[in-house]
């Protein structure tokens, strides 16, 4: 079944689709485009103006189950291909994702909002985990033990372990469902994927690229609909053995909770709350820009964006002007216009929180340099936002904002910034810039965080072990490391006594 629903040309923009059938309201069950139970959808708006993208298919518990059975019987015969032919196919996925990418580009910002440009460097982003994973995929095995008994050989190998779940959120639709699934699938696991309610053309379009690059019927499949319903079907499905999320550190837990009686394995990457340091010794115009590209970027809906930013004292004021500078010069706007910075955010509850941040913050005695109120461009427009003099005690300091509101803050000394930058349950990603390089090396040390940036701020990528310390989540995504959770090791020893 091919066919898509009729009503879809909702959005103007949606005619400049080069290849119409990538737009999808359908969920990928099997190989098969499936409708909603009782023809039941979800509707996809567009947060810049509100309006109507699509309709897409909501599935019932029976359909997810449905889904968990073509994984189930897909499995075999993909674990069982040789690691060269799997790869192949994810470079093929790779490639057409690169000859779309205008396409997927666009319907990324219409359903998500951000700059088209942003939106082109995630589907870059996204692609890069197909081709770097199929590779590392022919590299899984083996590993060889030095024998401790006389007379045997003995090997380590890692298997595949069945079924594997994944949980999207909005803010990156594709890189987060090719980041995990390019791992698990290079394994020789099956896929059953929940992109967010909010973005799901950008995971159905995949789907539609998977297909054409030649993933068998039921190696991958995209489940749409009512997040509550398919997730807590996947979390109680035994035969899901592992389930890989990316959100909130709240909902992480919940779901974590409802996989326990099955003892999946678990691969959370979950919220942040990084803090970025600027020393004395930093150049101001370069931490600016840094700042401004740690902080901004998504209109500030990323886990890695600087939430606290820590400057020393002797380049406080320097550095808060160049910084100011900056930011009153972003554009606010729909992501479909040249030249835009800063989106809109996703829903009401985003806009709500930011202003709810940037209230209290003042209430406790910060600064209001730039911004702080709902921008004219639409409901859910904010305008990029400096506060400085922010107390410890204000929640931005303490909270995930997930918004374009930048708060800085004062130190003095190195073992008080540390102290400070640690205090806190996240431990995602922190950012230093300083020309030091015993500094460097002594905070990427002290700092409790998985990832740590110097003098720079793009640092992910297939190659790297994504993922965070505390409460940011557990696992890591990219790198060999991000294959880890999808296999099973398995003992092998032989005996070779005559």
């Amino acid at each position: 079944m091919t066919a898509v629903f009729a009503r879809t040309a909702f959005h103007d923009a949606l005619k400049h689709l080069s290849d119409p059938q990538l737009l999808r309201e359908l969920a990928y069950i099997g190989g098969r485009w499936v409708a909603g139970e009782a023809g039941r959808t979800r509707e996809v708006r567009d947060p810049s103006t509100g309006a109507t993208l699509a309709f897409v298919a909501a599935l019932d518990g029976a359909q997810v189950s449905e889904a968990v059975d073509a994984a189930e019987q897909a499995f075999k015969s993909w674990r069982d291909m040789l690691p060269q032919a799997r790869a192949a196919i994810l470079r093929r996925w790779h490639d057409l994702m690169h000859a779309a990418k205008d396409d997927l580009a666009l319907l990324m910002t219409l359903e998500q909002g951000k700059p088209l440009a942003e939106s082109r460097g995630e589907i870059d982003y996204a692609a890069s985990f197909l081709e770097w994973y199929g590779e590392e995929g022919k590299r899984l095995n083996a590993e060889s033990v030095t024998s401790h008994l006389p007379g045997a050989e003995m090997f380590v190998r890692r298997e595949a372990l069945g079924v594997v779940g994944i949980v999207t959120p909005w803010n990156f639709p594709s890189a987060m469902i090719t980041r995990k699934a390019a791992a698990a699938l290079a394994a020789g696991n099956t896929v059953v994927a929940h992109p967010s309610s909010e973005t799901p053309l950008s995971a159905l379009a995949l789907a539609q690229l998977g297909e054409r690059a030649g993933l068998p019927a039921g190696v991958f499949n995209v489940l749409t609909g009512d997040a509550a319903t398919i997730v807590g079907h996947m979390s109680r499905d035994a035969r899901i053995r592992a389930m890989s999320f990316t959100g909130s550190t709240e909902i992480g837990r919940l779901i974590a909770g409802q996989c326990a009686p099955t003892m999946k394995r678990l691969v959370m990457e979950l919220g942040g709350h990084a803090p970025l340091i600027v020393f004395a010794d930093a150049d101001v115009e370069k931490a600016a820009d840094i700042a401004i590209a740690a902080k901004f970027a998504t209109s500030g809906q990323d886990c890695l964006a600087a939430n606290r930013i820590y400057v020393e004292h002797p380049v406080l004021k320097a550095f808060e002007e160049a910084f100011a500078a900056r930011i009153a010069r972003l554009k606010t706007g729909s992501g479909l216009e040249p030249d835009t910075d800063i989106g809109p955010l996703m829903h009401e509850r985003a806009i709500a929180k930011v202003e709810e941040h940037v209230a209290d913050a003042l209430k406790r005695g910060a600064k209001l340099v730039v911004g702080g109120k709902r921008h004219p461009a639409g409901p859910l427009f904010f305008q990029p936002t400096l506060l400085t003099d922010v107390p410890d005690d204000a929640l931005v300091m303490w909270e995930e904002t997930f918004g374009p509101v930048a708060a800085v803050t004062a130190f003095d000394t190195e073992d008080e910034v540390i102290a400070r930058a640690n205090n806190t349950e996240y431990g995602l990603v922190a950012y230093v810039v300083t020309e030091n390089g015993a500094r460097q090396m002594r905070l990427a040390r002290a700092l409790e965080y998985g990832m740590v940036a110097i003098n720079r701020v793009k640092i992910t990528g297939g190659p790297i072990p994504f993922g965070g310390w505390k409460q940011s989540g557990l696992g890591r995504e990219g790198s060999r490391h991000g294959m880890e959770a999808f296999t099973e090791l398995k003992y092998l020893c032989i005996d070779t006594a005559a």
